[in-house]
C-alpha cells in the first residue's frame, strides 16, 4: 500500500515538473517575442533596392480609407484574406497619392500598373483624388497600364485613366450605375411582436424607416434620385473624357446590356473591346510580354515592385515630425460617431475631442484641418466634439474642414462651425435631422409566456425597462428633447453658415445633398481637395512656411506590439482561412454593412443625428 501511495506521489510529481517545465517555456517563448517586437520598433528599416527600368505596381486592397484601421494577428489569421500578397483589408487615400506622386519623379520607375483586382468599396470623390494623381503621373511621360481578368464599377473607373487598359478574353466590364438598397424589418419586427418606438424630426430623415416600413418611402426615393443621378453624371462624365467614347455609347451599355449582348452572341470581353471600354483582349502571358518589351530588359520577366516596398523607400506627405517651425494640424475623423473614446475607423466623443485639444494646446500649430468621412450617429458624441472645436477657435486658430466621400448629419454637426468648409462635387451632405428609437419587448415576452410587472412612486420609476410599453410622460419627454435637439441642431448651422434659421430648416428636414448642390446652397464654402483645405488653413492662420503633420493619439506599447505582430502573419493568416467563394464573402459583407446600425445606437440620451447611406458603386 506504502509503495502504491509513492508511486502515486511520483506520478504527480513528475506531471507537475512537466507542466512547471511548459510553463517556463512558454514564459521565455513570450518574453522574447516582446524583445523581437522592441528590437524591430527601435533599429531603422532597411529600404528595398529598386533597380532602374522598374514597373510599380500600384496595389489597392480592400476599401480605400482615410486612415486604416490597426488589425491584430488573431484578427488577421481568422480574417478574409486569402492572398500572401495583401497585407490589410484597407488601403489609405493618401499613401495611394504619395506613392503616385512619387513615382511621377522617380527615374527608376518607367511605367505603373494597376493592381485593382483586390479593391473592394471606395467614395467617388476618393476615385476622382486618385484618378488625378494618375492624370498628373501621366504627364511626366511614364506609361499607364490596367491588366485584369474583370472589372468591377469602381475599378473601372482608375482603369479609365490608364495609357492601356488590358482585359482577360473571358472576363468583362461591369457597369452598372449607382443605387442606395436597404434592408427593411418592418414585418419582421410584427412577427418577432418587437415594439419599435420611433420619436423623429424631418420629414426626409430616412435613417429609421427600415423599422417602420417594407419598402423606401417616396420622399426618401425623390431625394436619392437627385443625388444619386448627379454622382453618375459625374463617373460617366470622367470616364467618357478618359476613354474618348460618346454618352450614347456608354448609355447603351449600362442600360441595354441584354440587347448590345447579342451583337458579340453573348461575349462580354468582346462587348468591352467593341465598346472602346478596353484596349485590347490579352492573356497574362501575353501582358507579361508586353511589360518586358516596356521596360526593355533581356530578362525573362520584368522587374515590378509592389507598392508596400516602393511606400518604404519614400517619405510619407504629412509625418515630418522633426519640424520646429509653425505646423498646419491635420485630424482624420473617419465612422460612425459614438460617445466615449473609440478606436481608429470610428470617431469616437472623448477620443475624437482629445486630439482636438492637443491641437488647441500645441503651440507650434497655428490652425487645423478635420478631414470629415461619416454619417454621423450619437448627437452627444457631436456635441462634445463640437464644443472642442469651438474651444479651438477661440484660442484663435482657424478651423477647415475637408469633407470626404460622406460627411453628413452628426458629420455635418460638428463641421457647421469651421470657419471653411471643403468638399468635393461628388461628396454626400447635409442630412440635418435628428431621431430616436427604442425598442421594447413586452409583446416578445408575452408570446412566450412571460410577463413583467411591479410598482414605483411615480409613472416613470421603470425607467427604460424594455420589458415593459414606454410610458406615455416618457414618450412624450423623449420626443420634445428630440424637437430641442433639432432646433439646437438648425442653430448651430444658421450660426456657423451665417444663415437664417428659417433659410436652414428649408434645407434640413434631413435632405441629403452632393457636394455642388451643397454649395448653392451655403453649406459648403469651396469645392477642392484635402491639400486645398490645408492651403485654405494655413492662408487663415497667415502662414507661409509651415509643415502640415497628422495629430494622432499616442501608440501604446499593446497597439506597436499589435503593428508588429500584424505585419508578419500574413503567410500563416493564407494557410489557415478557409478559401471561401468570392460570392459568399461579398454576400456576408454586404449583410454586415447592412446590419452595422443596429450595433451602433448608444447615444446616453437615445438621440442620434445619423445619415446611414451608403453608396453602391
Amino acid at each position: 500500500m506504502k509503495d502504491l501511495i509513492l508511486a502515486i506521489l511520483n506520478i504527480f510529481k513528475y506531471v507537475g515538473r512537466f507542466f512547471t517545465i511548459v510553463r517556463n517555456i512558454l514564459f521565455n517563448v513570450l518574453l522574447l517575442a516582446i524583445l523581437v517586437c522592441f528590437l524591430f520598433l527601435i533599429i531603422p528599416k532597411e529600404v528595398s533596392h529598386i533597380p532602374s527600368q522598374s514597373i510599380l505596381r500600384l496595389d489597392l486592397f480592400g476599401d480605400i480609407v482615410e486612415e486604416k484601421k490597426l488589425l491584430g494577428s488573431i484578427e488577421k489569421l481568422f480574417g478574409d484574406s486569402v492572398d500572401p500578397e495583401a497585407p490589410e483589408p484597407e488601403t489609405a487615400l493618401q499613401d495611394i497619392l504619395d506613392i503616385i506622386d512619387n513615382a511621377a519623379t522617380d527615374d527608376r520607375i518607367v511605367a505603373l500598373l494597376l493592381n485593382l483586382k483586390h479593391m473592394e468599396n471606395a467614395g467617388l470623390n476618393q476615385l476622382q483624388s486618385i484618378g488625378q494623381a494618375l492624370v498628373n503621373f501621366k504627364k511626366s511621360g511614364k506609361t499607364l497600364i490596367a491588366a485584369e481578368d474583370y472589372y468591377s464599377q469602381s475599378q473601372y473607373y482608375l482603369a479609365s485613366y490608364a495609357d492601356k487598359i488590358f482585359l482577360n478574353p473571358m472576363g468583362g466590364v461591369d457597369l452598372h450605375g449607382f443605387g442606395v438598397f436597404r434592408l427593411y424589418f418592418r414585418e419582421a419586427m410584427e412577427k418577432l411582436a418587437i415594439n419599435y418606438n420611433i420619436f423623429k424630426v424631418g420629414t426626409y430623415k430616412s435613417a429609421l424607416e427600415p423599422f417602420t416600413r417594407d419598402n423606401m418611402s417616396p420622399e426618401d426615393r425623390k431625394q436619392n434620385d437627385i443625388w444619386l443621378s448627379a454622382l453618375w453624371k459625374v463617373y460617366k462624365d470622367d470616364v467618357l473624357q478618359q476613354r474618348k467614347i460618346s454618352k450614347e455609347t456608354i448609355d447603351n451599355y449600362t442600360t441595354n446590356i441584354s440587347l448590345a449582348l447579342q451583337s458579340t452572341e453573348g461575349d462580354t470581353a468582346e462587348l468591352a473591346l467593341k465598346t472602346g471600354l478596353v484596349d485590347q483582349l490579352s492573356n497574362r502571358s501575353d501582358i507579361t510580354a508586353y511589360l518586358i518589351a516596356l521596360t526593355k530588359t533581356t530578362e525573362a520577366k520584368p522587374s515590378i515592385i509592389g507598392s508596400a516596398t516602393y511606400y518604404d523607400s519614400i517619405l510619407p506627405s504629412y509625418d515630418h515630425v522633426d519640424w520646429q517651425g509653425d505646423k498646419i494640424g491635420l485630424i482624420i475623423a473617419e465612422g460612425t460617431i459614438l460617445p466615449g473614446k473609440q478606436p481608429i475607423g470610428l470617431i469616437g466623443g472623448d477620443s475624437l475631442a482629445a486630439l482636438i485639444k492637443k491641437a488647441r494646446e500645441d503651440k507650434q500649430i497655428k490652425a487645423l484641418v478635420v478631414r470629415i468621412n461619416s454619417g454621423g450617429g450619437s448627437a452627444f458624441a457631436s456635441e462634445i466634439i463640437r464644443q472642442e472645436l469651438l474651444l479651438l477657435q477661440k484660442k484663435g486658430k482657424p478651423l477647415v474642414v475637408s469633407m470626404g466621400a460622406v460627411a453628413a448629419s452628426g458629420g455635418y454637426w460638428i463641421a457647421a462651425d469651421a470657419d471653411e468648409i471643403w468638399a468635393s462635387e461628388t461628396t454626400i451632405t447635409g442630412s440635418i435631422g435628428i431621431f430616436g428609437a427604442i425598442p421594447t419587448f413586452e409583446k416578445t415576452l408575452s408570446s412566450l409566456g412571460i410577463y413583467s410587472d411591479g410598482t414605483g412612486t411615480t409613472p416613470l420609476a421603470a425607467g427604460l425597462d424594455l420589458t415593459q410599453p414606454l410610458p406615455e410622460p416618457l414618450k412624450s419627454a423623449i420626443q420634445q428633447s428630440i424637437a430641442h435637439s433639432y432646433d439646437q441642431f438648425l442653430q448651430i448651422v444658421a450660426t456657423g453658415r451665417e444663415l437664417e434659421k428659417s433659410r436652414v430648416r428649408e434645407l434640413a428636414e434631413g435632405k441629403v445633398y452632393d457636394g455642388k448642390s451643397a454649395l448653392a446652397f451655403g453649406l459648403v464654402d469651396k469645392l477642392g481637395s484635402f491639400a486645398d483645405a490645408i492651403d485654405a488653413a494655413a492662408n487663415l492662420a497667415s502662414v507661409t512656411d509651415y509643415s502640415a503633420e497628422y495629430i494622432r493619439p499616442t501608440a501604446t506599447l499593446k497597439e506597436q506590439m499589435l503593428q508588429f505582430f500584424s505585419a508578419h502573419t500574413e503567410p500563416l493568416a493564407a494557410i489557415l482561412n478557409t478559401n471561401e467563394h468570392p460570392l459568399v464573402k461579398k454576400v456576408k459583407k454586404v449583410l454586415a454593412s447592412k446590419l452595422e446600425a443596429l450595433t451602433t445606437l448608444d447615444d446616453p440620451r437615445g438621440i442620434y443625428a445619423h445619415c446611414p447611406i451608403r453608396l453602391t458603386l
